[in-house]
Formats: C-alpha cells, structure tokens, sequence
C-alpha cells in the first residue's frame, strides 16, 4: 500500500479521526484474529496498514449519524 493522504481516509469516516482509529482498530483486530483481507496485498503486511488499505478503497466503511 502506497502513502495515503489524511483527508481522503478522513472523509471515509465522516470526517472523524476518532472513528477513523476505531475503524481501522476493530478490523486490524478482526484480520488478526484470521478473518479474511477484503484487498490483494503482500504476505507480510501488518493488519493495520491491511484495514486502512480496505477503508481507503471503500471496503470498509462508517455510518455517519447526525445528531
């Protein structure tokens, strides 16, 4: 996965980095534990930088709630 840009992960999350970092979180956990990658990427590529791959191609995504 190459670099990317803090605006365009943030408005996946509606603009939250709070939601962004549980995003990410829960599904960085979720790969660890043995679920499978929604993206093609390299063997030894941490579940971390695996979830914001799948958040920055819209595999992943947030509800937004107004309130």
């Amino acid at each position: 996965m190459g670099y990317e840009g803090r605006e365009r992960l943030l408005d996946k999350s509606c603009g939250s980095v709070y939601k962004l970092v549980n995003l990410a979180a829960k599904r960085a956990l979720e790969i660890a534990e043995g679920q499978p990658k929604l993206v093609n990427d390299k063997a030894g590529t941490k579940p971390s930088t695996t979830a914001l791959q799948e958040i920055a191609e819209n595999k992943i995504t947030c509800s937004c709630k107004k309130v």
